[in-house]
C-alpha cells in the first residue's frame, strides 16, 4: 500500500491502459483498482450473453396505477370468509 500511494499516478495510468491493479497489505490481496464500463451493467450483461432482453413490450408499473379504495375494512372481509 505504501508503494500505491508513492507512485498512484502511474498506477491511474495502467488502469487508464487497460489493466487491473490489485492492492495488497502485507502480501495480502485487499482491493482492487479497474476501469470503469462505459455503459450500463444491463447493457454489458446483454452482450455478453449473460441476459437478454424481453421480447414483448414490458407492463405498467402498479406504481402508476391509483389504488382502490375499499368500500368497508378488510377485517370484515376476512371475518366473513372465515364464517
Amino acid at each position: 500500500m505504501s508503494e500505491l500511494r508513492a507512485n498512484l499516478a502511474r498506477w491511474i495510468d495502467e488502469v487508464q491502459r487497460g489493466h487491473d491493479v490489485v492492492i495488497t497489505d502485507r502480501g495480502t490481496p485487499v482491493a482492487r483498482i479497474v476501469a470503469l464500463d462505459s455503459m450500463s451493467v444491463i447493457e454489458r450483461l446483454t452482450i455478453e450473453g449473460v441476459i437478454s432482453r424481453p421480447v414483448r413490450p414490458t407492463r405498467e408499473v402498479a406504481g402508476d396505477r391509483q389504488r382502490p379504495i375499499p368500500k368497508r375494512p378488510v377485517a370484515d372481509l376476512v371475518s366473513e370468509q372465515r364464517r
